[in-house]
């Protein structure tokens, strides 16, 4: 009997790179009016309930997509080879999408908004020299939820509304211009299905089979 699992859902390879085009398009469009979004979205009221919250989700707000990759890799290995095989594919995707926005923020070395304008911040400044294009979060935040939508698609509803509010507290906590985050979705999603498409395959000959309770006992 052919035991492979016929019922995980494809896929969404294509909304997906769509979603990373749209974003990485509205990331140019929004660069030029970079000052008057930033001050538009961030809080000025780093004592507030507001303040208090963006501050919260900015700085710890990934950790939610990290525990729900984790409890996904945990399941897919007890129950689903093919769903493990995309996470483990879409996890190098993950370390790529972040060497590569590593990589560009030393090409580019775009000062913090809160290095350059004068406004109250929720979160302390970075030093000089951690540089503000892209938004590493907000790479982690996309390809951690890619992650987690290519391995199950069925769970796109749970957490890309938690990258995005990820993505948006980056701006609201004042470390981050809206082209910043914009890009990082951008580049986080598109490295990280990218790498997912590529990969699966050759992790599928690798990873092994979940065992099952019943029925596991070989025939001659």
């Amino acid at each position: 009997m052919n035991s492979k699992n016929l019922t995980t859902p494809v896929v969404p390879v294509v909304p997906l790179l769509a979603a990373a085009v749209v974003l990485a398009l509205l990331a140019a469009l929004t660069y030029p009016a970079r000052d008057d979004l930033f001050v538009a979205v961030s809080v000025n009221s780093p004592d507030s309930v507001t303040g208090t919250l963006a501050g919260a989700v900015a700085s710890r707000g990934l950790l939610v997509l990290v525990a729900a990759a984790g409890a996904g890799a945990v399941w897919a290995f007890l129950r689903d080879r093919t769903a493990l095989a995309r996470l483990v594919a879409a996890g190098v995707g993950v370390i790529a999408a972040y060497l590569t926005s590593e990589l560009l923020k030393l090409v580019v070395t775009e000062a913090r908004p809160c290095a350059t304008l004068h406004v109250a911040t929720v979160l302390t400044c970075p030093e000089a020299g951690d540089w503000s294009w892209p938004s590493n979060h907000s790479v982690l935040a996309a390809a951690f939820a890619t992650a987690c939508v290519v391995a199950f698609p069925r769970s796109a509803a749970a957490v890309v509304p938690v990258a995005l509010v990820v993505a948006v507290a980056r701006v609201a906590a004042g470390v981050h211009y809206v082209h910043d985050v914009l890009s990082g979705l951008a580049l986080g999603t598109a490295v990280t299905v990218l790498a997912a498409v590529a990969l699966t395959a050759t992790v599928q000959r690798i990873v092994p089979s979940p065992r099952h309770r019943s029925g596991s006992a070989a025939r001659p």
